[in-house]
């Protein structure tokens, strides 16, 4: 079976730094586009970063600037550098395999494959 794995939240205050890290098994990691989500309660979840095979990333206009989304195929990572954190970045962020027919979207309908979650809070 596939599984994806994401690690990495905490607690921080605004102004600080986490790095989120998903390592996925299962798949053949470079055919597959990846994604950051994440959900706050009561909200939508909503597509924070993706990055394709061909090296194109997406980023959410809340977080540009901000968040930095890089993967390394060698080890099947993806991570999101994100710095001067927000209260309003609260969430559950979720780790997510894009599907092979997809059309290089970051929304949630076109990834197939996705983590437990990991839970950010930044307290003000």
């Amino acid at each position: 079976q596939v599984q994806v794995v994401e690690s990495g939240g905490d607690l921080v205050q605004a102004g600080g730094s986490l790095r989120l890290s998903c390592t996925a098994s299962g798949l053949t990691f470079t055919d597959y586009g990846m994604g950051w989500f994440r959900q706050a309660p009561g909200k939508e979840r909503e597509g924070v970063s993706c990055i394709w095979s061909g090296g194109s990333t997406y980023y959410a206009d809340s977080v540009k600037g901000r968040f930095t989304i890089s993967r390394d195929n060698a080890k099947n990572t993806l991570y999101l550098q994100m710095n001067s954190l927000k209260p309003e970045d609260t969430a559950m962020y979720y780790c997510a395999a894009e599907a092979p027919y997809g059309l290089g979207f970051c929304i949630q309908n076109e990834y197939n494959y996705w983590g437990q979650g990991t839970q950010v809070t930044v307290s003000s």
